[in-house]
């Protein structure tokens, strides 16, 4: 559970970057956060990667520590639609809401891209988020929200996804509690 102190021990150390509103995923609890500014305003269950927590390229593992939303895409496209590419197709994804998941991993509805902060660690040569195509985005396994289950990025429900977008933009802060 994130803790008051997490949040100022946060706060201090990422004051020139964080924003008024921003995003925290702790990925022990399988939860996003969004706060305004040290109060959490909505807590959704989310899915990261079945391998873990690691930012090498390649690795099919969440990245950990302080990133920003690079771009925002989907606005306005139909939930469930799946992206190819980061463009909509057209068609929408069969939701499963039971523990299974499904042969493909599909990004739905609305994708939050990521971009590391943090040279060496999640930005830069070998360990870049942006490069790895690090995404929030919706999911067609919403069953298997709560558990690892993505191939590094964040799935979250396409309902919830719709709703977050909504309430961040370009350049909103986020980081990934490993």
């Amino acid at each position: 559970m994130i803790t008051a102190e997490h949040i100022d021990n946060l706060q201090r150390e990422f004051a020139a970057l964080i924003t008024s509103t921003w995003i925290h995923v702790e990925v022990a609890s399988q939860r996003l956060r969004l706060l305004q500014q040290d109060k959490v305003v909505v807590d959704y269950p989310v899915s990261t990667a079945t391998r873990g927590v690691g930012c090498e390229q390649d690795s099919y593992k969440t990245p950990y520590g302080a990133h920003r939303i690079a771009r925002c895409i989907g606005a306005g496209r139909a939930s469930g639609e799946i992206f190819v590419a980061r463009r909509p197709i057209g068609k929408i994804a069969s939701i499963k809401q039971q523990a299974v998941s499904a042969d493909e991993d599909l990004i739905l509805s609305r994708i939050l891209w990521l971009k590391g902060l943090q040279r060496g660690i999640n930005q830069g040569a070998g360990v870049d988020s942006y490069e790895r195509y690090i995404y929030i985005h919706g999911t067609q396994d919403e069953g298997l929200l709560g558990t690892l289950a993505s191939h590094g990025c964040v799935r979250m429900a396409n309902q919830d996804v719709i709703d977050l977008f909504e309430h961040v933009t370009v350049g909103t802060f986020v980081y990934i509690a490993a």
